[in-house]
């Protein structure tokens, strides 16, 4: 995302977000959103079917490295989402990050730096960042 979306979405976020300005109402409703994200991925499986989740240990041979493991894992998600099931986890998604982004705006903190800051972590650190 660019520095001038994330600076218009940062903008209309504090432009729209009336009601649950106080951070209270912003953590309880970024955690609700959370879990809409949450269930409408579970949706796909239990209710479409477009995806299955096919979950066991992940099958990593001994002798592999840590820069070949990507090579091995596996995301336990077999097929792909259907149009309605990805517009609604893309909507969810979105409220979600509306919240995010409320979050930051009330804090005084700029999302492009955020961005920035992890960006830099992850290239200095890079897949040692996340271990």
């Amino acid at each position: 995302m660019s520095d001038y979306r994330c600076y218009e979405f940062q903008k209309k976020v504090d432009e729209l977000l009336i009601r649950h300005k106080s951070i209270l109402d912003l953590l309880s409703k970024y955690q609700e959103s959370c879990s809409k994200v949450n269930r409408a991925i579970i949706k796909t499986v239990t209710n479409c079917g477009c995806v299955k989740i096919e979950a066991q240990k992940q099958q990593i041979p001994s002798d592999v490295s840590f820069n070949e493991l990507n090579n091995f894992m596996d995301t336990h998600i077999k097929g792909d989402l259907c149009e309605t099931c990805r517009d609604k986890i893309e909507e969810e998604i979105g409220n979600h990050l509306f919240y995010l982004v409320g979050i930051c705006n009330g804090l005084n903190m700029d999302v492009s730096d955020i961005i920035k800051k992890q960006i830099m972590q992850m290239e200095t650190l890079g897949k040692f960042n996340l271990y």
